[in-house]
């Protein structure tokens, strides 16, 4: 491994605000590897994995174009523990290979000293072997349930349960290197942001 590059997993449960702290990230010089986006990649029309969705939970989780509704497919995932199950046995080896290859691609490139994997499920499907430290998001439940409301139009039930499936908030944070804690406001993130930032920079893998 390259001394001289580090590997930040971030992670945090639905609505935390990783995104916001990517981006701050970014804004800085790291370079992101979004997880979500390798998951959309890999279900694109033709791809391999598409095929095997529509296998197992049949055409109505297609759009009329073809491609994969992913709001539709959603709500039978959330709902079922099993039927996500079966989804993330499809997807998740599709997203780490593209991962491996993507974060191996950027620690070879020139003038890259800190590299962002943005995960949402990164203890859960053991991706955090993948990176060299861990940052988790944390946010006030209460904050993170309006959030999610306002974010993605959900009643309050149905934010809750999306909540409910993911691993407990506490789990993650016991399994940190690092805490931002994202229940205040965006100032008060981008504070935190700058006070890591030089740990950051300086912290080379072991």
């Amino acid at each position: 491994m390259d001394g001289n590059v580090l590997i930040l997993g971030i992670t945090g449960n639905i609505a935390s605000g990783k995104s916001t702290v990517s981006k701050e990230l970014a804004r800085r010089g790291a370079v992101i590897v979004d997880a979500d986006q390798l998951a959309r990649e890999v279900v694109e029309s033709g791809s391999s994995a598409l095929k095997k969705i529509v296998d197992v939970f049949g055409s109505e989780v297609l759009k009329n174009d073809g491609r994969l509704d992913r709001d539709k497919l959603g709500q039978m995932v959330f709902a079922d523990v099993k039927v996500r199950a079966m989804l993330n046995r499809i997807v998740h080896p599709e997203i780490a290979k593209k991962s491996t290859e993507r974060l191996q691609e950027l620690k070879q490139r020139e003038g890259v000293s800190l590299i962002v994997y943005e995960a949402p499920l990164l203890f859960e499907v053991g991706a955090e072997a993948r990176v060299d430290k861990v940052l988790v998001v944390k946010i006030d439940p209460v904050e993170q349930l309006k959030r999610l409301q306002v974010r993605d139009g959900l009643s309050e039930a149905a934010a809750k349960e999306r909540m409910a499936a993911q691993m407990p908030q506490q789990q993650k944070i016991s399994r940190a290197d690092y805490v931002i804690d994202n229940s205040g406001s965006v100032e008060e993130t981008i504070h935190q942001v700058d006070s890591l930032w030089p740990r950051l920079t300086v912290t080379a893998p072991v």
